[in-house]
């Protein structure tokens, strides 16, 4: 069950993620290496879930 909680989570993190990539994609004020940055997170996230999915 741990396992799944766990996975569940990287899921819902993965989406905030996304949610902020785009947000900050939109505001002209972002730092280009923030956004660089969150998408790197994001990259990661999903690998992770992925991996562990397999």
């Amino acid at each position: 069950m741990a396992f799944d909680a766990h996975l569940d989570a990287l899921k819902r993190k993965h989406l905030a993620m996304s949610d902020a990539v785009e947000q900050a994609q939109r505001s002209p004020s972002m730092d280009g290496l923030k956004v660089a940055n969150m998408k790197k997170e994001k990259l990661r996230l999903k690998e992770e879930i992925t991996r562990l999915s397999a």
